[in-house]
């Protein structure tokens, strides 16, 4: 999920541990804690871009590193704060570290939770951005920050936004659950055969969903609104596979095609290659559009080394797909 987010759980669950104790340091350290999982997107800026992709949502969002670290940022804090209770701070900085990414878990990318297992954990039930997830959790946490620290209203108002908000979260699987029969439906009425069906919820929202479908030699790409009245349609995607050619072999580009899980099409646009990773979408819903969310340049040099070049986006690209989303949310 965004900072935003895991700084507001962190937050909450710093007050739940130690809040009665420690009041508004509790939040402030459980904030902290909750955004230290991400320090990993640093990776970037030291390695390629296929590795970065590797490293980000893994060891950092693990049990093991939850368990390792939480007494070590315990004792460091038990040093200098006046409250010395090393298991409570602890505990703190554990439950503030592990829910950050078992909530990531519930997005598309999801998290390698159970690192070193080459096990991505990815329920693909909320967008990375919610506000209908976030805003009335940082309401409650607000007002939980404004009462006195052995004040009854404080558990109240803390409980209520944790209580808002994992509920929230439980409704999401029934959501998806719903959009995922609409697309089974559809499918099954077109008598179109496939291999798999992967489902996700479009940005910003939970009423509108995305599907991928893998067929022999393409991918059918569909979206559900729960207020459409007319029946869901399939844009057929080739994979085009077959232009990597040899590249297919390369050690990068195999690691690539299995961080997107298989996922991907390839086009080639004025001799330069494309890796497109399906998973996350198109920047715009035109017809047959190619400008995916992550969409990479394949470039080779003299030398036979591969390099992924994401491609960037713009503000106006994202202002236009937000207008395309808030157009299709209200119905085909």
């Amino acid at each position: 999920m965004d900072s935003l987010t895991q700084i507001v759980l962190g937050a909450a669950i710093g007050e739940a541990v130690l809040g009665k104790k420690v009041g508004n340091k509790a939040i402030l350290y459980g904030a902290i804690a909750g955004t230290i999982p991400d320090l990993d997107v640093f990776a970037s800026h030291f390695t390629d871009t296929v590795s970065a992709l590797a490293i980000h949502r893994g060891f950092t969002h693990s049990i093991i590193f939850s368990v390792l670290f939480a007494p070590i940022l315990g004792w460091l804090v038990s040093r200098y704060e006046t409250y010395k209770d090393f298991k409570g701070w602890s505990w703190l900085f554990f439950w503030a570290l592990i829910t950050h990414p078992i909530l990531d878990a519930h997005t598309t990318w999801g998290t390698q939770l159970f690192w070193p297992l080459d096990i991505r954990l990815a329920f693909k039930t909320i967008f990375v951005i919610d506000p209908l997830y976030t805003v009335p959790f940082l309401v409650f946490l607000v007002l939980t920050m404004f009462q006195k620290r052995t004040s009854e209203k404080r558990r109240l108002y803390n409980g209520i936004g944790l209580t808002i908000s994992t509920a929230y979260l439980a409704l999401t699987f029934i959501l998806k659950d719903i959009a995922l029969t609409q697309f089974e439906d559809q499918l099954l009425t077109e008598d179109i055969t496939y291999l798999q069906l992967d489902t996700r919820p479009s940005p910003l929202n939970t009423i509108l969903w995305n599907a991928n479908v893998d067929t022999k030699d393409s991918y059918l790409l569909g979206t559900y609104s729960f207020f459409d009245t007319k029946d869901i349609s399939f844009e057929i995607y080739p994979k085009n596979h077959h232009l990597l050619g040899g590249l297919i072999e390369h050690e990068k580009v195999k690691r690539m095609i299995a961080i997107s899980e298989g996922w991907y099409t390839i086009n080639k646009i004025d001799d330069k290659l494309f890796y497109n990773d399906l998973r996350f979408g198109l920047m715009n819903l035109e017809a047959n559009s190619q400008d995916f969310v992550f969409k990479y340049e394949i470039k080779v040099d003299s030398s036979g080394n591969v390099t992924f070049i994401e491609q960037e986006k713009t503000p106006r690209d994202g202002q236009q797909l937000m207008k395309d989303l808030w157009q299709r949310i209200k119905g085909n």
